[in-house]
């Protein structure tokens, strides 16, 4: 199985920021993708932001550009999120993942194992 590890989060106020951490405890390959999705209860999962490991481009969704960054750190097969100026409808779990392409929360690659996810809450 391919499995990734998340950390970070917890609780926030709107404006505050947060980090979170993925990391993978083997080199993915240059042509994935890893970030991040979150989830909310009875909803899918949602594409937040993604890297892709070979040339270091990143992607975001519309909700997030602007206020989140995401990067990777090759030596230590991490990837990051900086949270910046956040909302409360960023409240949710957030998970990392990783896939072929964008489509990472919804087809990430074959074998891999969704981890718990880490919370984050953001009060107004």
């Amino acid at each position: 199985q391919v499995q990734l590890e998340e950390s970070g989060g917890g609780l926030a106020q709107a404006g505050d920021s947060l980090r979170l951490t993925c990391a993978a405890s083997f080199r993915p390959y240059s042509s994935h993708v890893l970030g991040w999705c979150r989830q909310d209860p009875g909803k899918e999962r949602e594409f937040v932001a993604a890297v892709r490991w070979g040339g270091g481009r990143t992607y975001y969704s519309d909700s997030v550009k602007g206020r989140f960054t995401v990067s990777k750190d090759s030596a230590g097969y991490t990837v990051n999120l900086q949270m910046n100026n956040l909302r409360p409808e960023d409240t949710s779990v957030y998970f990392c993942a990783i896939g072929s392409d964008l489509g990472i929360c919804q087809q990430p690659l074959r074998g891999f194992a969704w981890g718990q996810g880490t919370q984050v809450s953001v009060s107004s």
